[in-house]
This record gives C-alpha cells, sequence and structure tokens, in this order.
C-alpha cells in the first residue's frame, strides 16, 4: 500500500527557514559591522572603510536573502505537501521537481562567484597587505574573502540539503507510479 509521509518535505523547508534566519542575522550583523567601521572607528580608518565595503554589500545580500527565503518557507513547506497530498506524480513531474533542478544548478553559479569573489578577496589582501598607504585594498580584500567564504559555506549545507531532498523528491515518485 502507498503511504503519503511528508514528513522529509516538512524537514527539508524547516532546516531551510533555520539557516535563512541565520543568513538574516549575519546580514544584519554585517551592515551594522559595515557602518561602525566605515564611520566609527578611527584606529586605522583606511583599512576600516575598506573592510565596510564588502560588509555592507555582501551583508545586503544575506539580509535579503535570509529574509526571502524566511518569510516564504512556511508557505511553500505548506503549498509543496498540499500539492503531494493532492496530484503527487503530476505536481513532482511538473513543478517541484523541475524547480529544485533549477535550485540546484544556481547553487553550482553561486559556488563559483563565491570562490572568484574569495579568490579576488586573498589576492587584494596578498598584494596589499605589506603596503600601508593601502590599506583600504588590504581591508576590502580580507573582509570580501571572509564574506565570501561564510556564503561557501552556508550554501554548501543548503546544497547538500538540496540535493538530498531531491533524491527524497525522486524515491517518492517512484513509489507513487508504483500504485
Amino acid at each position: 500500500m502507498f503511504t503519503r509521509d511528508f514528513g522529509f518535505i516538512h524537514k527539508y523547508f524547516v532546516a531551510e527557514k533555520q539557516e535563512s534566519l541565520l543568513f538574516l542575522i549575519l546580514g544584519v550583523v554585517a551592515i551594522s559591522l559595515s557602518v561602525l567601521f566605515y564611520f566609527f572607528l578611527k584606529s586605522n580608518p583606511s583599512f576600516y572603510k575598506g573592510a565596510a565595503v564588502p560588509l555592507l554589500l555582501v551583508g545586503l545580500i544575506q539580509g535579503i536573502v535570509g529574509y526571502t527565503v524566511y518569510a516564504r518557507s512556511d508557505s511553500q513547506r505548506m503549498e509543496v505537501a498540499y500539492q503531494m497530498g493532492l496530484e503527487p506524480v503530476n505536481f513532482l513531474q511538473q513543478q517541484e521537481l523541475p524547480r529544485m533542478k533549477k535550485v540546484m544548478q544556481n547553487f553550482i553559479y553561486y559556488r563559483y562567484a563565491e570562490l572568484v569573489l574569495a579568490l579576488a578577496g586573498i589576492g587584494l589582501f596578498l598584494f596589499f597587505r605589506q603596503k600601508p598607504e593601502h590599506a583600504f585594498w588590504t581591508g576590502l580584500g580580507l573582509t570580501l574573502a571572509i564574506q565570501a567564504l561564510l556564503m561557501l559555506g552556508a550554501d554548501y549545507f543548503a546544497e547538500k540539503r538540496g540535493a538530498e531532498y531531491t533524491r527524497q523528491l525522486k524515491q517518492f515518485l517512484v513509489t507513487a507510479t508504483k500504485k
């Protein structure tokens, strides 16, 4: 007998919501640090002004993405479970598996972009670190590398979670088509 256990759907979207909250918090912290670094730290102003740039820009991305995913996770979770309950085969073939294929493809693009940003940051830091007159670029490079590596790490776990969810969707589809 075919049973409809949607626990894996709930688990996936709850984990997405939790990670997106972390992303949102990281974004708020990064933006706050950028303001602090740019306007208030005076010990090495050029370094901190450079560090403020990627903190602000990447922090905005983290905050916006974190909020967006957090805000939609519950409704998306309920919609997917509802549609799976109504017409699992059609919904999986026409909507959820194609959506997850696109999500998984996007992780590849994110990974390359984050690696390029991390390498650019490391390159800037290494090139300018012995040149005090270019402290702005040292700060920018160091902070860009850190932010890119944080995002790379977070996306690594999100990609693993997405791959497992996709595997479970495909397994569910096989089971549903046999009933």
